[in-house]
């Protein structure tokens, strides 16, 4: 009798289905988009509100390497592991909630893309400030409002995907 033989409680195999690897790797990126976006906000808000060019400057380095590290990395992932679970286990891409969770999906890109930018510039005036030792500049501080202002539509955004996956619920169109 080996470790994987035989059903378990719920009646499968006790080797992990496809799909549910699928499902779990499809909420691991879900949360990696979520929980980066959240902390990044606030690690930049907490440092733009010291003023300390050096502490912004550091911070923002940080922020720019993990929205590439795991947030464009989940972002890659996130259609590819939907696309497949959806096929394992009979959704068609064509139900509303997919519909509406792919069309949040590129209403968090819209606000995303930018703001990698806009990160990148950010890190840059901060660094400029710190090796001329001075204040960060008012651009930085109008940047940043953009950057914090495209950040509630695409939460907002991301969010409404979570409670679409989790709901599934029948909109029609």
């Amino acid at each position: 009798c080996g470790a994987f033989d035989g059903p378990d409680r719920n009646g499968r195999g006790a080797m992990m289905e496809y799909a549910d690897v699928l499902r779990w790797a499809h909420v691991i990126g879900a949360s990696v988009l979520l929980g980066t976006g959240a902390g990044i906000a606030f690690f930049m808000l907490m440092a733009t509100r010291t003023g300390d060019a050096k502490i912004v400057a550091h911070t923002a380095s940080t922020v720019v390497m993990a929205d590439w590290l795991f947030t464009a990395s989940a972002v890659v992932l996130q259609p590819i592991t939907g696309i497949l679970l959806a096929s394992a286990v009979g959704w068609d891409l064509s139900e509303g909630w997919i519909v509406v969770s792919l069309a949040l999906y590129f209403v968090t890109g819209a606000f995303w893309l930018p703001v990698v930018w806009i990160q990148l510039r950010l890190r840059d005036i901060a660094r400029a400030a710190y090796q001329q030792g001075s204040a960060l500049p008012d651009n930085y501080y109008t940047l940043f409002q953009i950057w914090f202002v495209c950040g509630f539509p695409a939460f907002a955004a991301v969010l409404g995907i979570f409670w679409l996956m989790l709901t599934r619920p029948d909109l029609s169109f």
